[in-house]
């Protein structure tokens, strides 16, 4: 079998910046790999055009072209013509693509298509109670209409679709999945009352809440530190950074307890993950957050929210716990205890790594996705 996967984004130095969805694909290509799939990631959007193989993996860099007109039509033609091209020369038996801005509208291959859901525009706008564009919401409602079989990466992902998109569609369910073994907790001491917060500086990952939260752990206890690591973004409520927003709701007393670092490489945030006592994810809006099982995997405790896809992944008192960002005393409190019973946090941090190995490792989750593919090849749509 040769699976083509269609991606904005993917984790290589040769490519433009990538994020959680890359690093989904990335995985996800690897296990399939390691079961003797032939996989080609075809990566648009592109600064320069490259064809490549590494790790068995084909890869296929499509430049980004500007047009005077419809260049959101043009666009998706032309990546139309480049992918159909390789489905026919290399026998590709279906192209998986995300449901992001629903980049397959109006494109047709002469194989089956998987529109994968790790959250669409409209999936985010309406977490975030904000109006979407028209365009947007009509190419991913396109897109999905079309594609020969839907699935989701967490049963609330797909549900809230299906109602937003008034969908009737079968939607199968098989979440991200991670290599374990590349993860381990004990590569850094780990440091007394340090909490860290990782992933973008953006509204909708909680960033707002947790200054007003990390206020309430100063004033419970005055030795704890914030690592704040991530690339900070323009807020889409108020114009200005999310990092001066953030600064701003700090009390003098907090903000002399917080380091933020700007987007640092692969490897240095495995090293800041091990160094944490706590991890504190608040979003607002996943679908599921590849930034949670890292740390999940690096036998980290957590407090996240506790919306949603959150019962999907963290077992509240067991891994972590699950807390309403808005409540900021309440979510502090779960830091305070975790940084006041580091036994206790030491053995939900295993717990942690234990349900990522269980439930969304690469080798238990490729098969899953396997048995799902090979059902679209053999009967052409589910």
């Amino acid at each position: 079998m040769h699976i083509g996967f269609l991606t904005p984004e993917y984790p290589h130095s040769k490519s433009t910046s990538s994020g959680g969805l890359g690093t989904s694909i990335k995985n996800l290509a690897s296990s399939l790999v390691a079961e003797n799939i032939r996989v080609s990631v075809f990566v648009y959007g592109q600064k320069t055009p490259r064809r490549f193989k590494e790790n068995d993996i084909e890869f296929h860099f499509i430049e980004q072209r500007k047009y005077k007109f419809f260049g959101w039509y043009l666009y998706r033609k032309y990546l139309q013509a480049y992918l159909n091209t390789a489905i026919i020369k290399n026998k590709i038996d279906l192209i998986e693509a995300p449901d992001w801005t629903g980049i397959t509208a109006f494109m047709k291959f002469p194989c089956s298509l998987i529109i994968r859901m790790n959250g669409s525009d409209a999936y985010f706008c309406a977490l975030e109670s904000r109006k979407q564009k028209f365009k947007n919401r009509f190419f991913e409602n396109s897109a999905l209409k079309s594609a020969n079989a839907l699935v989701s990466v967490s049963r609330f992902t797909a549900e809230k679709s299906r109602e937003i998109f008034k969908l009737k569609e079968d939607i199968e369910v098989i979440p991200n999945s991670i290599e374990v073994n590349k993860f381990s907790g004990a590569e850094q001491v780990e440091i007394k009352n340090r909490v860290l917060y990782f992933g973008t500086l953006i509204r909708k990952k909680g960033v707002l809440e947790l200054a007003e939260i990390f206020n309430e752990v100063i004033y419970g206890n005055s030795e704890a530190e914030l690592f704040l690591i991530g690339k900070d973004v323009v807020d889409i409520f108020e114009d200005k950074s999310t990092l001066e927003l953030f600064q701003e709701r700090l009390s003098v007393e907090a903000a002399n307890q917080v380091k933020y670092f700007p987007e640092v490489s692969y490897s240095e945030i495995k090293e800041h993950i091990s160094r944490a006592a706590v991890i504190a994810l608040p979003s607002f809006a996943e679908a599921l957050p590849m930034t949670w099982l890292e740390a999940m995997a690096m036998e980290k405790p957590l407090v996240t929210s506790n919306i949603g896809w959150a019962k999907e992944v963290m077992l509240n008192g067991v891994t972590g716990f699950t807390e309403n960002p808005k409540d900021h005393k309440a979510y502090a409190e779960k830091i305070l205890y975790l940084l006041d019973n580091p036994c206790e946090a030491a053995e939900m941090g295993k717990a942690a790594r234990d349900r990522v190995k269980k439930k969304f490792s690469t080798e238990v989750v490729v098969k899953r996705n396997l048995a799902f593919y090979k059902k679209i090849v053999e009967n052409g749509k589910i």
